[in-house]
């Protein structure tokens, strides 16, 4: 049972999320990152200079039409609509492949194609962010792109084996050596972020396309969630080979966290109380093992490699911890993850926030200096964790 002390801390905080989502994230995205002609830049540095020549990442693209979807969504500004059509016209136009289907990787500054690999992983976000659109307006279009992409997963990526999915390809769907997502993974055919994120979309796209054959998809990604990829200490195992064998020590908590709420969510919105009755008694342990990175007063760090530790308090870690720890108390009650939500909003805003010049920084370093190497906007650093933890919090308080 919740108490009225607990559900009055829940509303505040909302109602500063609320004011954080609208007066300083996505206002820097409208002002900063949008073309006077159309378009986005690609990036700003971690020092707030723009840079105009920067490549346009098909994740940061689809993240922005995503987030603001949602945000037109919940709170109906017309601005945030326009902002969401700009990215979506950008993906269909510019990132979709009309001769073998799927997403480009990346685009030049001027908007033609520069890497035009098939990364599943980016592919997803553009499913999310058009089904998400989908939901916000009843696009068709948006709609119609989304499932295309879901058919090119399906046509392409799946593993009719193992279950599962590959992780990338070249143009026209053939083998590719380099399947890495960025520098800092293992080059392997299946991991852990690329299943979560087609997870995120699968879930998203259910919501608005009540199809068999992705049903039976979703069900059949939580399933490897739990066969193979969480393993008996509670953490993600990131990295696999075809047939799922894993060689790594790495914990990464913040997709711990992350994913102790996407996959409850998946489970809620698939609707079969089996898989539901399952995933929930999985929440507060994997919850549970997320937190041994957690500090009250100083957020959640980032990863540990075997005896390695990287302390860095990452962006995106302390906002999907905020909504992992609430979505902790909201469906099981319990009141110190509530506690751990508003401790680490504490932390974000004294050390994460950029109140001079709006957005947040990468991260606060473990020797409590900020991080100003790494970009502020850019091919990875998005307004979606930030902007869609304000709005899972606005949404759960109403």
């Amino acid at each position: 049972m919740k108490t009225s002390a607990e559900l009055l801390a829940a509303q505040a905080l909302a109602s500063q999320l609320r004011k954080e989502l609208t007066g300083n994230i996505l206002p820097y995205w409208m002002e900063r990152m949008c073309k006077e002609k159309g378009g986005f830049y690609g990036r700003i540095d971690g020092n707030d200079a723009l840079d105009p020549t920067a490549p346009l990442g098909n994740i940061m693209t689809a993240r922005i039409l995503w987030t603001f979807a949602s945000a037109y969504r919940i709170l109906g500004k017309q601005e945030y609509l326009e902002m969401a059509l700009k990215a979506k016209n950008l993906l269909i136009s510019k990132f979709y492949d009309p001769e073998f289907g799927g997403t480009y990787w990346s685009l030049n500054a001027d908007e033609s194609p520069l890497d035009t690999k098939k990364q599943i992983y980016a592919i997803a976000f553009t499913i999310y962010g058009l089904a998400e659109l989908n939901r916000a307006t009843g696009d068709d279009q948006a709609l119609e792109y989304a499932i295309k992409l879901f058919n090119c997963i399906e046509n392409h990526s799946y593993d009719e084996v193992r279950g599962g999915y590959f992780e990338a390809f070249t143009r026209s769907w053939d083998v590719i050596e380099d399947m890495r997502l960025s520098d800092k993974d293992a080059n392997e055919s299946k991991t852990m972020n690329t299943h979560l994120h087609v997870l995120e979309a699968y879930t998203c796209l259910y919501r608005v396309w009540k199809n068999p054959l992705l049903e039976e998809r979703l069900r059949a990604l939580i399933e490897v969630f739990e066969k193979h990829i969480f393993g008996t200490d509670g953490h993600l195992k990131l990295f696999f080979d075809d047939s799922w064998n894993c060689g790594y020590e790495i914990v990464s908590y913040g997709h711990d966290i992350e994913a102790s709420w996407l996959l409850h969510e998946a489970a809620l919105v698939l609707g079969n109380p089996e898989v539901l009755t399952r995933i929930e008694a999985l929440v507060p342990y994997i919850v549970a093992a997320a937190s041994e990175g957690f500090s009250p007063e100083g957020g959640m760090i980032y990863e540990k490699e075997g005896e390695q530790v990287d302390a860095d308090r990452h962006w995106w870690v302390q906002a999907e911890s905020v909504v992992g720890y609430f979505n902790l108390w909201d469906h099981f009650g319990e009141q110190e993850a509530l506690e751990n939500a508003l401790m680490c909003w504490e932390f974000i805003k004294a050390s994460l926030i950029d109140r001079e010049n709006g957005e947040w920084f990468w991260s606060l370093r473990e020797d409590g200096s900020v991080n100003r190497d790494d970009d502020k906007a850019g091919f990875w650093k998005c307004p979606y964790h930030n902007g869609r933890m304000c709005m899972e919090i606005i949404e759960r308080t109403v």
